[in-house]
């Protein structure tokens, strides 16, 4: 699929407000998971991690036990009220988030604010076909969603560490509740009659039931040889990530004994790797398979944290750029895979079967992250590199025993 199709679905105007809706909507996360690491150090100091990674494991649980019903929801009422209650009580939520002064305040406001997004994500993405009755440009839609997601879950985190090195750990909280408001005002700007749909003439594109797309769209992507490989890769960089979110705050304020501004900055610039990685996957390699950008991606992304827990201020910054143009690499080529190998007609349940499974790695890796935090300050870092590279070896040893199979 060609860049320029991607972009081009932007040109109808509704799915453009969409799509704004989702990226505002996005970058809102970022702003909240930024604030809430700094939140955890203030309640926990150099025990941030088990807080942290709590939250983390929180956010997932809920998507887990609330988006199957959500997928459910969204077949059988109308899309923009759920969106809308999305948005205005995740605006509410994350405005209390400032005002909190007690640590399962925060467990309990997390769950509940991923309990609404659990609800918007199925109502946003069973929207795309209602703002384009091109069909055709259906896919390049989804592919652009799909790796928009992507980018800000790693670039996200350094524009929110900008915003926190200004605004400081409560009140990015209160700029977080506006990204909702607007998120909001854009679905409001969009077509009523637009989101109108008859269910009998819906459900002949969407899935009847969102466990049966996760798991047809779960025997799509383990069948291609090619995109499972993909998918693994993401797990090891998922170990490595989930331990850069989790651990950062509690090194950068604990160890490095450094400022919210600081922290800030160190985040900031994992973002900044994130938007040269978001190139990089399309500019360097252009193969088939994706195949070493995904290999060089993980092997970088598992190398730069090896010396984290020695590193001064600066070289810190140096390292996470650099972990954040790794990630990205090894993470963005797979949504090209899925739009450029699945067929049209399968590409919704593989998106989605692929949202399942990428958060379920990342439920993995923030546990581990959390335990390394919490009993291996010194060395979590380097557990965490060891471990995404032990991972990349097995996927990469397996892979090639499978392809020589299948050659024979």
């Amino acid at each position: 699929m060609r860049l320029a199709a991607i972009f081009n679905s932007l040109r109808q105007k509704e799915f453009a407000k969409l799509y704004a809706a989702q990226t505002v909507s996005l970058l809102g996360d970022a702003f909240t998971w930024v604030g809430i690491a700094l939140l955890a150090f203030e309640f926990g100091g150099e025990n941030s991690a088990a807080i942290l990674s709590t939250a983390l494991t929180l956010r997932v649980t809920a998507f887990i036990l609330f988006a199957p019903y959500a997928g459910v929801l969204a077949d059988k009422i109308n899309r923009r009220k759920i969106l809308l209650i999305a948005d205005f009580g995740r605006m509410a939520l994350v405005t209390l988030l400032a005002f909190v002064n007690a640590e399962w305040q925060i467990y309990l406001i997390v769950f509940f604010l991923n309990v609404f997004s659990a609800f918007f994500t199925p109502s946003f993405k069973a929207s795309i076909p209602q703002m384009i009755k091109d069909k055709e440009k259906f896919a390049p839609a989804i592919a652009l969603s799909n790796a928009t997601y992507q980018v800000l879950a790693i670039m996200g985190p350094g524009i929110a560490g900008i915003a926190a090195a200004w605004l400081g750990s409560r009140e990015i909280f209160l700029a977080d509740s506006i990204s909702y408001l607007l998120s909001a005002l854009l679905v409001l700007a969009i077509s009523r009659n637009l989101f109108s749909f008859k269910v009998n003439a819906v459900k002949s594109e969407i899935s009847i039931g969102k466990w049966k797309e996760v798991f047809t769209g779960t025997m799509l992507l383990f069948k291609d040889r090619v995109i499972r490989f993909a998918l693994l890769i993401e797990f090891a960089a998922a170990i490595v990530g989930a331990n850069i979110l989790v651990n950062t705050v509690g090194y950068v304020k604990g160890i490095l004994a450094q400022d919210d501004k600081h922290y800030g900055w160190v985040m900031s610039a994992l973002g900044v790797g994130a938007a040269i990685g978001a190139f990089g996957a399309a500019i360097l390699d252009k193969s088939k398979t994706r195949k070493w950008s995904l290999i060089i991606g993980g092997l970088i992304v598992s190398l730069a944290v090896l010396p984290a827990n020695h590193a001064s201020f600066y070289l810190l910054i140096f390292l996470w750029l650099v972990a954040g143009f790794g990630q990205n690499l090894a993470e963005m080529p797979s949504q090209m895979l899925i739009a450029e190998r699945i067929p049209l007609e399968q590409q919704g349940k593989v998106y989605g079967a692929h949202f399942a499974w990428s958060h379920l790695w990342w439920a993995i890796g923030y546990p581990i992250a959390g335990f390394l935090g919490s009993h291996f300050k010194n060395t979590s870092f380097i557990i965490a590199g060891y471990l995404a590279l032990s991972i990349l070896i097995i996927v990469f040893l397996t892979h090639t025993f499978q392809k020589q199979v299948n050659e024979k």
